[in-house]
């Protein structure tokens, strides 16, 4: 059927790729008949449901499947790559695909199972919407895969998968000839940090904008994959649910839209991004799990106190059903969070990526939850405690520690990474910086940090603490102070996949503490005291996969 024969065509609805004319009675909701722009329209090559948005892209879904089989902008194809398509996870199998129009919008809806999915379009626009309902966990993971052919797009960047000479970790980490290290998990950046992910020629961009991630899980400081690259194409992600070094329980509802965008270069719309993007034209289109703004709330406060203006805050929202964040002022702490599911919530102020205060909100739809100001205990800081002496500061990062920048996108033993070795003198000014970051049992456990006492510190017992953010197979760290060794600690819950070696050092903060005796100390307080630091576990394997941890900070308190 060609576009313009279908544009005078009422809509039609394809069960399992194959065509029925279903007359008005087809799908429930309010899409009615088409009444298009010149060219804008939908029609049916047989195997696929083409839609033309009237601007510059053409796009088909596969009837039978729902994978999206072609993606033609400005008359070039850039779907595919190795024989496959774009599709939730790695494809859904036999689905039932449907389709219909309303004025400027057409719908492509995709059933399986318990899963739905959605494409939309709209007139005159060089985007794909995207909704994506998972119910349960009959599809294993979330995300969208956008498969794009070869050649089209020349890019290395340090976050980009790169197929390379030497396969250096299971079967998804490689070393290129010149040492460096490649992998699709070395997202670099964290949900937070960007609203699109894509490449662009300069004269052609191709991006995704990510959702919300309202229902998403691991917060907003959460890393996953975002693009790769290899000699056959590449792929761009939106990843709603993954499970490497996730901290949180998997959500389920509807997530979106995220937006496939088409740009002549730059960066796509500002109005596409998370919190600016609206819908209103998609509220009655009988989207499963659609809310619409109307049915949302907001929370807002007026200020936070007790921060350290050093670092950013960020408040976080949080519940079994959804997650939300947004950044407080640098100035006062004000913050406003908007297109919020109407539920209770706990309120998480994160210094940096180190929770600090914690409260409970409820948002009612259609309302603003308006905070008085809220003010952080110094307790509830560590870096606020009195210490003899501090490496690093309490953040919930590795930020500042030897290797730390590089290991958000780099494998351990990449040539880029300093020496994992790192003992440290107190009092010499670089003590953050020259001690790493991580410590694995097989690679650098037992580093060593000297320090002197005055003859009163060394008369009294104090606190050693030891900050981790995250760890691999258990780690933990035994101490030793001179001759004193203290017991070993019990794991504390971390995730159970590989972290410190595909990009991600964001698990679950703790702090480890130790009671060191008086009777630990050097009595000669002109000699350097020793505190030996050991990565201990019964689990790991060898080498960067042996038990291993992440450091935020450690000091010994007054």
């Amino acid at each position: 059927m060609s576009g313009s024969v279908n544009r005078a065509v009422r809509r039609r609805t394809f069960v399992l790729g194959s065509a029925a004319a279903a007359g008005s009675a087809a799908l429930a909701g309010p899409l009615a008949e088409s009444a298009s722009a010149a060219s804008f329209g939908w029609s049916d090559d047989g195997s696929n449901y083409v839609v033309d948005t009237g601007a510059n892209l053409v796009f088909k879904v596969s009837k039978t499947n729902g994978d999206l089989t072609s993606l033609v902008y400005r008359g070039t194809e850039y779907q595919g790559y190795g024989g496959k398509n774009s599709h939730v996870e790695s494809g859904l199998g036999t689905s039932t695909v449907t389709i219909a129009q309303s004025g400027a919008t057409i719908l492509i809806s995709v059933a399986y199972g318990t899963l739905r999915h959605y494409y939309a379009a709209r007139s005159g626009e060089n985007n794909v919407y995207l909704w994506t309902n998972k119910a349960d966990t009959s599809v294993s993971a979330t995300r969208y895969i956008v498969r794009v052919k070869a050649g089209l797009f020349l890019n290395d960047e340090p976050d980009s998968y790169t197929y390379a000479p030497t396969t250096i970790e299971a079967s998804d980490v490689f070393a290129k000839s010149d040492g460096q290290t490649r992998s699709k998990h070395y997202a670099k950046l964290r949900v937070i940090d960007y609203d699109h992910i894509g490449w662009s020629t300069g004269s052609v961009g191709l991006w995704i904008v990510r959702s919300n991630h309202e229902k998403a899980s691991g917060g907003p400081f959460y890393r996953s994959l975002l693009r790769h690259q290899s000699a056959d194409g590449g792929g761009l992600y939106e990843i709603l649910y993954y499970g490497e070094n996730q901290t949180e329980a998997q959500r389920f509802g509807l997530q979106g839209p995220y937006v496939i965008a088409f740009t002549d270069g730059g960066a796509p719309s500002s109005s596409l991004y998370p919190g600016t993007l609206t819908t209103s034209w998609a509220d009655s289109l009988g989207i499963s799990g659609y809310v619409a703004a109307s049915g949302r709330g907001r929370v807002a406060g007026v200020g936070i106190t007790g921060r350290n203006t050093a670092y950013p805050y960020t408040v976080g929202l949080a519940n079994s059903a959804a997650q939300y964040w947004g950044s407080a002022r640098a100035s006062d702490g004000y913050f406003s969070i908007g297109g919020v599911l109407p539920g209770t919530y706990t309120l998480t102020v994160f210094k940096d990526e180190l929770a600090v205060h914690t409260a409970s909100v409820t948002v009612t739809a259609g309302a603003t939850t308006t905070l008085n100001t809220i003010a952080i205990p110094s307790s509830n800081d560590p870096s606020n405690a009195d210490a003899i002496w501090r490496i690093g500061d309490w953040t919930g990062t590795p930020g500042g520690f030897k290797n730390a920048a590089l290991m958000t996108y780099a494998h351990p033993s990449d040539v880029r990474a300093s020496a994992w070795t790192g003992n440290v003198v107190i009092g010499g000014g670089s003590e953050t910086a020259s001690f790493p970051a991580y410590i694995w049992k097989d690679v650098n456990s037992g580093l060593l940090v000297y320090f002197k006492l005055n003859a009163a510190q060394a008369a009294a017992a104090h606190t050693l603490r030891i900050g981790v953010t995250t760890a691999y197979a258990n780690g933990r760290p035994q101490v030793t102070v001179n001759s004193w060794v203290s017991s070993i600690p019990s794991p504390p819950t971390q995730p159970s996949t590989r972290s410190l070696t595909v990009g991600s050092y964001r698990g679950n903060n703790y702090t480890f503490t130790y009671s060191v005796p008086a009777s630990a100390w050097l009595t000669d307080v002109g000699q350097y005291n020793v505190l030996k630091i050991d990565v201990v576990s019964g689990s790991g394997t060898t080498s960067y996969l042996s038990a291993g941890t992440s450091i935020d900070a450690i000091d010994l308190l007054a």
